[in-house]
This record gives structure tokens, C-alpha cells and sequence, in this order.
């Protein structure tokens, strides 16, 4: 399976292109093979990550906001998880893959 990140090329708020660079960095830096989908260039990606965000992790009002993250069809979290899972040292457990050296596979 390949790490699926949901980035908006366009959008307006700075936040959003920071945390969208920080995840597509980290995966660089760590050379783990991912592709970034962009729900700005295309309505059937945009409808395709709105419908596999489980509804507990779907914000109260609104759409889901990028950056989202996929293992394959499997959802592994929003920027807020993927901090949480970097700040704890657990993100390939986050993104469903085997622990490297220096990571902690979640408890």
C-alpha cells in the first residue's frame, strides 16, 4: 500500500500549507513512498477523501481539511494525529507500517 496525502494546492489559509508541507517534508526526509493527491485539481478525489473520513473523525460542521492521511483505502488520521504520532516517535505505527529502528511501535 501506498501513503496517500489529500493536500489543497490552492488554499488560502497558511496554516493548512503548513501542516500539508510538514507531512509531505517528514515523508521525504524519512524516504517513505507516498503520493500527494490534490482535492483542488479534482472533484473525485475531494468526494472520494470526504466519504472515507470516518464520521467520528469528521468535524462537527464543514468538510474534512487537508492535509489527510491514507495507508491505501485505510485512514490514518489529520494533521492533528500525525503531529501527535511525530511528537511521540510513533508514526509508522500511525501509518500503518513496520517500525523502523528508531521508532516505538505504538502500545
Amino acid at each position: 500500500m501506498v501513503i496517500r496525502v489529500f493536500v489543497a494546492s490552492s488554499s488560502g489559509f497558511v496554516a493548512i500549507k503548513k501542516n500539508q508541507q510538514d507531512v509531505v517534508r517528514f515523508l521525504e526526509a524519512n524516504k517513505i513512498e507516498f503520493e500527494e493527491v490534490d482535492i483542488t485539481m479534482s472533484e473525485e478525489q475531494r468526494q472520494w477523501m470526504y466519504k472515507n473520513v470516518p464520521p467520528e473523525r469528521k468535524p462537527a460542521q464543514g468538510n474534512p481539511l487537508p492535509p489527510q492521511i491514507f495507508n491505501g483505502d485505510r485512514y490514518c488520521g489529520d494533521y492533528d494525529s500525525f503531529f501527535e504520532s511525530k511528537e511521540s516517535n510513533t508514526v509508522f505505527s500511525f501509518l500503518g507500517l513496520k517500525p523502523r529502528l528508531a521508532s516505538k511501535a505504538e502500545p
